[in-house]
């Protein structure tokens, strides 16, 4: 099998990051010290609850709380808790601010004991108001105001497409982008799905025969959602699951830089970024990504402004309609056409943001499943049925959803249900736990527990929307792990490799330390791989069917 060299970004992302990381591991505080250092009341009409959460402080507690109800004040936000002892803060934020399965522990306890919201000061300076309720979620993501985005990195990456944009430009790419997610412009795309994944499982049984029976699922699913996205978005074929790319080598770079520098506070001023190592590694890196898209859209750009609007219309009859087409025909309520800046901008948001949240989405399912054998015999039979895969796929991304959280900072201001007002200032900052939500209590008993039946459609009538401003791409990814898992099961049984358990650690998505090992046990003929021009054979699966 020729090599793919994509183990040192995916090694890194699945692991350590670095010396660090490492050492912020070796003082891991407990469950129990995180629960000694929640101090605070429970929200009600008096004001936030503040779990002491004082970073890297000590001494002289007295004049750090004066200068924390000075800057209350300051902000706006005199009703919310300050924090009350610095030591117990150094306890709390030493085991809920690491990215570790203890650090995640210790969030669930937060979430149990503050039920809505509770408030952290990062050092004495930065309020952060942590949301994990819907209840208090709504009004700030329904907010008319338009919140702002906070962002970290990001934009040096993805430039500013719709994931970081906001107001009025937001509204409009968001408008003219929706077209390209309509059920219709998806239905060819499953044809790629289907390709792709017959190239994954082709690679799964040669690794099965040579005597590898376990695998590290996110590190295959995520060349395989890189290799179908490339074709969706640019209509290109780099056969990157099977031979280098250096397309797809950078974009798996980027992830792991960026991972590495979340890590390094200095690191987050440019500056002294850009002076390191990793910081020129990231600059090469993000132009490698920029001039491949730009290439592109430049060269569509300038056929559509050669042959016109219907001729070249007419040469694209009876060929799959790519992302980046539909965007250079995009127009808004005034004729106006996206820039190519602007289209080059989104197709590296969705490429960036799209592969591997989708990657890790299925890689969590596939592992669900394997620790549940009773849903995966269900999922797996010839009679599975639309809605239980889409009950397993929902109940897996609750449990374990791929992006733990989004920020916000309030350009307006915002009135909460209990009458409390998030003030105009984007100094402060709202950070909408969606892990925290998916693992309420409150919302969901027993949420530790993976249980499908949760949305059944009969059980999930009453239940209130958690997502009140969906994902434009939902319905891409959605599809996607339809089809990759329809295929993936009626192929092989997965089972958990006992010899590596799962560690949660939270990144820029939800991965697991060390990988999510499985091992597989092909199932009925072996499904050969076929090149990329030729269709692939039809499945007879009431799934496949359905999607």
């Amino acid at each position: 099998m020729p090599p793919t060299n994509y183990s040192g970004a995916l090694g890194c992302l699945n692991g350590s990051t670095g010396p660090a990381d490492a050492a912020a591991g070796t003082e891991s505080s407990s469950l129990p010290q995180c629960q000694a250092g929640l101090a605070g009341r429970r929200w009600g009409k008096s004001g936030f609850s503040a779990p002491n959460q004082w970073l890297g402080l000590s001494g002289e507690s007295c004049s750090l709380e004066q200068s924390c109800m000075s800057l209350c004040q300051d902000r706006g936000v005199s009703g919310l808790r300050s924090p009350q002892s610095s030591g117990a803060a150094r306890h709390s934020i030493s085991c809920s601010g690491q990215n570790t399965e203890e650090g995640m522990q210790c969030v669930d306890e937060l979430v149990r004991r503050y039920g809505h919201s509770c408030l952290w000061w990062f050092g004495p300076w930065l309020p952060i108001l942590w949301l994990f309720h819907p209840e208090v979620v709504k009004p700030v993501l329904l907010e008319s105001g338009w919140p702002q985005r906070q962002e970290f990195v990001l934009p040096v990456i993805s430039g500013d497409g719709l994931l970081l944009s906001n107001g009025a430009k937001w509204v409009r790419h968001r408008r003219m982008l929706t077209p390209a997610f309509h059920f219709d412009i998806l239905k060819p795309y499953v044809k790629i799905f289907n390709q792709s994944t017959d190239f994954m499982h082709a690679k799964w049984r040669r690794l099965v025969a040579s005597g590898s029976t376990s695998l590290d699922t996110f590190e295959q699913v995520s060349l395989m959602t890189l290799d179908s996205l490339q074709k969706c978005v640019f209509s290109y074929n780099s056969n990157c699951q099977e031979t280098p790319s250096d397309y797809i080598a950078a974009i798996l770079e980027l992830s792991s830089l960026v991972v590495r520098r979340q890590h390094r506070l200095l690191l987050h001023w440019d500056f002294l970024y850009h002076l390191t190592a990793d910081g020129r590694r990231f600059r090469r890196t993000c132009d490698t990504v920029h001039r491949f898209t730009a290439d592109v859209v430049q060269r569509r750009h300038q056929a559509l402004d050669r042959l016109g609007r219907e001729a070249w219309l007419k040469s694209k009859q009876g060929k799959t309609v790519d992302f980046i087409d539909i965007l250079l025909l995009a127009k808004d309520e005034d004729g106006q056409d996206l820039s190519e800046e602007d289209i080059a901008a989104e197709a590296d948001t969705f490429m960036f943001e799209g592969h591997d949240t989708t990657a890790i989405g299925l890689s969590w399912v596939l592992y669900n499943l394997a620790c549940h054998p009773e849903y995966q015999k269900r999922y797996g039979c010839s009679n599975c049925s639309m809605p239980f895969s889409t009950m397993c796929i929902k109940e897996s991304l609750r449990l374990h959803p791929p992006v733990m959280a989004v920020s916000r900072r309030c350009t307006e201001d915002i009135k909460l249900p209990d009458g409390h007002v998030l003030p105009k200032d984007t100094r402060n900052i709202c950070l909408i736990s969606i892990y925290g939500t998916h693992h309420n209590p409150a919302v969901w008993p027993e949420p530790q527990v993976y249980n499908p039946h949760r949305f059944d459609p009969e059980n999930s009538k009453n239940q209130p929307p958690l997502a009140f401003m969906n994902c434009i791409g939902q319905n891409f990814a959605m599809a996607e792990m339809k089809v990759v898992l329809a295929l993936t099961l009626l192929r092989f049984a997965v089972h958990l490799d006992e010899s590596r358990p799962v560690r949660r650690k939270p990144e820029l998505i939800l991965r697991s330390e060390n990988g999510l090992w499985l091992h597989l046990d092909p199932l009925g003929p072996s499904c050969e791989s076929r090149p990329p021009h030729r269709a692939p054979r039809a499945i007879h699966s009431p799934l496949l069917r359905e999607i």
